[in-house]
């Protein structure tokens, strides 16, 4: 310990016994000193000490007008060096659903055929005939060899087991989950079949998903559901996290949030988008009469629980070749994924005078607007639709977003900065699936593949998500939540096989930490309460087990927190730092 901490010690136990404090300021409940405290303020400040009272950051600056806030009863961290952040804001996760991922059962991690094979073979020792197999997120450009397994192959492992491998927009089957389902003869559009035999190849479209005869899931309980609920954040909040944007919400989970909030045990805040309650086919009218009887309009709530937008789905996704391009998926696109049409663009579920509908159901009732689209082509369809609600009544300001993206153009990137739309990433992406898609669309066709630096630089916000969907994890789930992985990806542009793709879009550390502080704050309206270390915000922040801003590049993946405080509270401890005072959560 050097001289300074011994010092500031001595002077606490000084405070201790006297019983009372040195300044007439109301006294701090928390202090954290002897640190790198990185606030994230508009100056990039990087200070020493921060005092916390009552659930917000008191105090902001030199360890000397810090510690004059202690009393006998302020807990007193010695940070001894370690880097402090502002806690980190998960930008789009859907952390219900993989809370109860693996309620019943674990879900493998497959990265190659033979551990595919593997699982299925176990399953039909442990299943009984004609219960089915089931992988509920399975993206088969992620194994090694970068393959689809082929209907056949699926047959001879599990013969009398219906088998289904889901890939959220696409999937695979075999001849026994056909033959259950009714589908073997059947000519929907859904059910891809082989050009020149016309037989089914196994492949699956989402649309044909709901004629799969699986049988109804085994319903939790509310106990079981916020029991595993609890245990997904708190998985978050050992991650760094510290409050989420929900990708997609709904009625049943909001009770379920509040329940966690009135018994304290809530240990994130959370922003909530939900779905739009009746499909674009009906009337304008009908649309915002539907939306205002939902009677949650945006930013309705408190600091820990609000109502964010309202959400479309454009399209499909790119690992399962139904993400909607600019251009033909081409012969790469039938050799990987099996279909056919060399014309094929991939699926857009919503067109432009569909989509004018929505946002302008959105925006009129007082909502805000995002939806989820993968491929290029989608993003054009949707900020066209953006450009025409404009024209009409300016949105800019106003925080739209698209969610994922993935392919934006000079010209798309122009649109979103004059009209302000927010772009919501998911850096893993292109740490898992940037040689896929390289190869897949080749070197040339790759240059506007996640451009971290084009959008930061033309002014447009960046936000941070994982797309969190399955398993609990940080680094195994599909998609990983490990927001240090995601920064190390954006900073250093390496993927998993160690490829650095498009070096020209790297972003610096602090940009990195914007995307996952401050802007993500700015998307759900809250930059003025979080999202950064200052006085009067809420007191959500992370201890680093390293130094982010000078630590190797590539050791920012590795980055892990040894503390993380949610409104001045500890809801992660690692136990390396020891203090004065408990204040844990009971």
């Amino acid at each position: 310990m050097n001289n300074t901490c011994i010092f500031y010690l001595h002077a606490f136990v000084l405070v201790t016994v006297l019983g009372c404090t040195p300044s007439k300021q109301p006294a701090a409940d928390m202090i954290l000193f002897n640190g790198q405290i990185i606030t994230m303020n508009k100056d990039h400040s990087v200070v020493e000490a921060v005092a916390i009272r009552e659930g917000r950051f008191f105090k902001v600056g030199d360890t000397d007008e810090v510690m004059g806030l202690a009393t006998n009863s302020t807990a007193i961290i010695d940070l001894e060096g370690h880097t402090v952040i502002p806690g980190l804001i998960e930008g789009h996760s859907h952390f219900v659903a993989a809370s109860q991922s693996e309620f019943f059962e674990e879900i493998p991690t497959v990265e190659n055929m033979g551990q595919l094979f593997g699982w299925i073979s176990e399953q039909t020792s442990l299943k009984k005939e004609g219960d089915w197999i089931i992988h509920p997120k399975f993206f088969f450009t992620r194994l090694e060899e970068i393959r689809q397994p082929t209907k056949e192959e699926l047959d001879s492992l599990a013969p009398n087991h219906p088998v289904f491998l889901n890939g959220s927009y696409g999937g695979i089957i075999n001849t026994k989950a056909l033959e259950i389902s009714g589908l073997a003869d059947s000519d929907h559009q859904g059910i891809v079949r082989d050009q020149e035999t016309g037989q089914t190849n196994g492949v699956l479209l989402r649309s044909a998903f709901e004629s799969l005869a699986i049988p109804q899931k085994t319903e939790l309980t509310k106990k079981e559901k916020k029991e595993a609920l609890k245990e997904m954040l708190h998985r978050y909040n050992q991650a760094g996290i510290t409050s989420v944007i929900a990708g997609r919400s709904d009625w049943e989970e909001l009770r379920l949030f509040q329940e966690l909030l009135s018994d304290g045990e809530l240990t994130a805040r959370l922003y909530l988008n939900m779905s739009f309650p009746l499909p674009p086919s009906v009337s304008l009218e009908e649309m915002k009469n539907a939306i205002e009887d939902l009677g949650l309009p945006i930013g309705k709530g408190n600091e820990w629980i609000k109502m964010g937008a309202l959400k479309a789905v454009i399209d499909g996704g790119v690992l399962t070749g139904t993400a909607f391009l600019r251009e033909p998926w081409g012969d790469k696109g039938k050799e990987i994924f099996g279909r056919g049409d060399p014309g094929y663009r991939g699926e857009l579920y919503l067109n432009k005078k569909e989509l004018v509908k929505l946002i302008t159901a959105a925006d009129d009732s007082g909502w805000n607007f995002t939806a989820h689209v993968t491929g290029g082509g989608g993003v054009d369809t949707l900020l066209a639709a953006f450009e025409e609600v404009n024209a009409l009544t300016p949105i800019k300001g106003k925080r739209f977003s698209i969610i994922h993206g993935n392919f934006f153009t000079d010209e798309a990137i122009l649109k979103m900065k004059n009209l302000g739309i927010y772009a919501n990433m998911q850096p893993a992406w292109l740490y898992l699936d940037g040689v896929f898609l390289n190869q897949m669309r080749g070197e040339e066709r790759m240059s506007d593949f996640h451009p971290y630096r084009s959008l930061t630089e033309a002014g447009i916000k960046v936000v941070g998500g994982s797309d969190h969907m399955v398993k609990l994890d940080l680094n195994s789930s599909i998609n990983p939540y490990n927001p240090f992985l995601s920064m190390g990806t954006v900073v250093t542009r390496r993927t998993k096989n160690n490829t650095i793709l498009n070096a020209e879009e790297r972003i610096s550390r602090q940009q990195a930490l914007e995307m996952y502080t401050i802007n993500n704050a700015h998307a759900s309206f809250e930059e003025e309460i979080k999202g950064s270390i200052e006085v009067g915000k809420l007191a959500d922040l992370v201890i680093l087990s390293d130094d982010i801003l000078q630590c190797p590049e590539d050791k920012i993946k590795d980055i892990l927190p040894v503390m993380t405080i949610l409104a001045g509270k500890r809801v992660y401890d690692a136990g390396v730092l020891m203090d004065s005072v408990s204040t844990e959560f009971d």
